[in-house]
């Protein structure tokens, strides 16, 4: 992250960041691994074009439960460097189960708030809490060290091409 100062349209002083995405991925069904790309599609008011909640037929955990701020998650790069040196955990970005992995952003400070990623507005909506299936699919007792480790649920106000390497940065 990036700390910064900048000034609003309406002249205050506020504290600035930015972050980078450093890892894509989509679900396609529930307990399919997940696939990296290189970019993907963010639909404004459906979600991510290819994953399994976009497509609306899929059954699985939390599946049945229609929810806004499920259309993107986001988790922080620097959460894996974590878990391999306080767990000694070593997860790879598609085993965190979320869409987006970002390195330098507070997603836990972004709750309620507006920002770009990439071309693309998101409001984060909610923390997103892993669930105890995460340790059925990746076979690693996981649960408890990521507890307090979250991702970050977003609605998408404006879609757009997201790409490895775009920025992450304040909505102002």
């Amino acid at each position: 992250m990036l700390d910064t100062i900048q000034t609003s349209d309406r002249g205050a002083v506020v504290p600035g960041w930015t972050g980078v995405v450093r890892h894509l991925h989509v679900t396609p069904r529930a307990f399919l691994p997940m696939r990296e790309m290189r970019e993907i599609k963010l639909v404004e008011g459906k979600g991510i074009e290819g994953d399994r909640y976009m497509i609306g037929r899929e059954a699985g955990f939390y599946s049945h439960k229609p929810e806004e701020g499920r259309q993107v998650t986001l988790f922080e790069f620097e959460t894996l460097v974590a878990l391999k040196r306080d767990a000694s955990i070593e997860l790879g970005p598609e085993e965190h189960r979320r869409n987006v992995t970002v390195e330098g952003v507070p997603l836990t400070h972004l709750v309620g708030r507006r920002f770009w990623l990439g071309e693309t507005l998101l409001e984060a909506t909610r923390l997103s809490i892993p669930c105890r299936h995460i340790e059925e699919i990746t076979g690693k007792a996981i649960f408890d060290p990521l507890i307090n480790r979250s991702g970050l649920n977003c609605k998408i106000l404006k879609g757009g091409i997201v790409r490895t390497g775009d920025a992450v940065r304040n909505f102002q």
